[in-house]
């Protein structure tokens, strides 16, 4: 019998190295771009769109951390749109998961190009 707890965990932490390679390396002329990026991806979360794509390819019969890539675009989609979200000209939020918003911290114009 399966370990929903376990399964779960798993799949969150493989997510989160996933994107963390996926996500370029701060440094260069962008680095302050790829430093916002970073900062909303690895703020956490509970990664359920990754974890929904992986669950689809392992009902299709396949092992589910082909859909790795997928997955990734997924989330990485999301948090976007949660930046966006919290910008000042749509909800003006301050926090996103007990943390500064991306506008917070670097700026309007930062957050939108992150």
């Amino acid at each position: 019998m399966m370990n929903f707890s376990a399964e779960l965990k798993e799949r969150q932490e493989y997510i989160n190295r996933v994107l963390d390679a996926y996500l370029p390396m701060v440094e260069g002329r962008q680095k302050t771009v790829l430093s916002a990026m970073r900062y909303s991806v690895t703020i956490g979360g509970k990664r359920l769109r990754p974890i929904f794509a992986f669950e689809f390819c392992r009902m299709c019969g396949a092992d589910w951390k082909k859909a790795a890539p997928f997955a990734a675009a997924i989330e990485m989609i999301h948090t976007y749109s949660l930046i966006h979200d919290d910008l000042p000209s749509m909800d003006n939020d301050d926090l996103r998961r007990g943390r500064p918003t991306n506008h917070k911290v670097y700026g309007e114009a930062m957050a939108i190009l992150a």
